[in-house]
């Protein structure tokens, strides 16, 4: 999956996402909890004038990794109560006194669109960072059914008011949002048989062959400026390659080897790409204007699936190998070392070359404007996301 950029503060590593599928035959897997605890959490009471506000309010502050939920000695006294169809008036007080702090009603596409607004409007009122609110988010992420190869879907941050976006019904991956929501770009076999990257607009369903070159045309992302894509494309070989992004036919080639690459990311400011490259593989990072590839030591002899923290440019997320799983890692820039950061068993899956497109993987992603100690949330995996979206009512 991955999520449309706005200001997030935690570390997703599931749910916010690549290209993870939603597969009914798999069997359920309960991963639990992955955390790396922030310095100081505030204390929330969250009340609401439904049961089904409730427990999508309890969800979201629940999962965003600032806020803990206490029923006594709360910081702030959080409530949302319906004022109509598709509006919801959000009420914050601070402390015992209940010292008014804001009252705001907040309007949305639907009862609960209006609802995770107005839980946004509440971080921004209560976090004392400056943090903006990410509840109301939109997820893209692939979905297998019975009789379906794949398709791309857009929902909530939490699986709701999921619809399908391509309708193609063809082997599908990496979906990724472009920076202004517009846009997703994604791979696809839909046409030729072979990976090529389309992009769609998710609200009139509009679809758009953006490279199609012989061979692999794999890992597509927009730049942060959203004016440049970078993608993996070649025949036989896997080069990094960046094309503009209305422009893809004056791609140009960005590494010059045998070697197989995957997974390339823009750093925050767009000026450096991070991609992973066999032997190993390992994480190598170079200008994005080109020039020799410089590697990243993790110390692990598997380092692949980098995501660059948009909060804190000194640091990487990847996946690594540590003994015979697969865990989510740190790089730190600065240290020039990795920490591996998730403690749960099978924390990651490994996704292999460019070449094993059928596989179904997770890769971790940041979600933070300051995540400088983030803290990191399980929510689902291949195995056992059917389970958290029936939760949802996704099915």
């Amino acid at each position: 999956m991955h999520f449309l950029p706005r200001s997030r503060f935690i570390l997703i590593a599931a749910l916010g996402l690549s290209a993870l599928a939603v597969q009914a035959a798999q069997p359920v897997k309960d991963l639990g909890i992955v955390k790396v605890k922030p310095s100081a959490e505030i204390g929330v009471r969250i009340t609401s004038s439904s049961p089904e506000m409730q427990k999508l309010a309890v969800m979201a502050f629940g999962t965003h990794g600032k806020y803990k939920l206490i029923g006594s000695g709360f910081s702030y006294d959080i409530r949302f109560t319906s004022v109509a169809p598709t509006q919801v008036r959000v009420d914050v007080t601070k402390g015992a006194a209940g010292t008014p702090v804001i009252s705001q009603t907040v309007a949305g596409t639907s009862a609960r669109h209006a609802l995770l607004r107005a839980a946004d409007v509440a971080v921004e009122a209560t976090n004392g960072l400056g943090l903006k609110g990410f509840f109301a988010s939109k997820l893209t992420f692939i979905v297998q059914r019975a009789g379906n190869k794949g398709d791309v879907y857009v929902s909530d941050l939490f699986l709701g008011e999921a619809s399908d976006v391509t309708r193609q019904n063809a082997l599908t991956m990496m979906p990724r949002w472009s920076p202004d929501g517009r846009r997703i770009i994604y791979t696809s076999f839909f046409k030729s048989g072979a990976p090529d990257i389309f992009t769609v607009d998710p609200v009139s369903g509009r679809k758009d062959t953006f490279a199609s070159f012989k061979g692999t045309n794999m890992g597509a992302r927009f730049s942060p400026s959203g004016q440049q894509v970078t993608m993996i494309c070649g025949d036989g070989t896997s080069d990094v390659w960046v094309a503009n992004a209305q422009r893809p036919l004056n791609a140009q080639r960005k590494t010059r080897s045998d070697s197989v690459k995957s997974s390339p990311a823009w750093s925050p400011d767009g000026s450096r790409i991070v991609f992973s490259m066999e032997p190993g593989p390992q994480l190598y990072v170079m200008s994005a204007s080109g020039g020799a590839p410089q590697r990243l030591t993790t110390g692990y002899s598997y380092s692949a699936e980098p995501e660059w923290s948009v909060g804190n440019p000194n640091k990487i997320a990847c996946t690594v190998r540590d003994g015979g799983s697969f865990k989510i890692a740190v790089y730190d820039l600065q240290t020039k070392s990795a920490v591996v950061v998730s403690k749960a068993g099978f924390d990651a899956l490994e996704h292999g070359t460019v070449l094993r497109a059928s596989c179904v993987f997770s890769i971790p992603s940041w979600a933070g404007s300051n995540p400088s100690r983030p803290r990191a949330r399980r929510r689902c995996r291949p195995t056992c996301c059917r389970r958290h979206a029936e939760r949802s009512g996704f099915f």
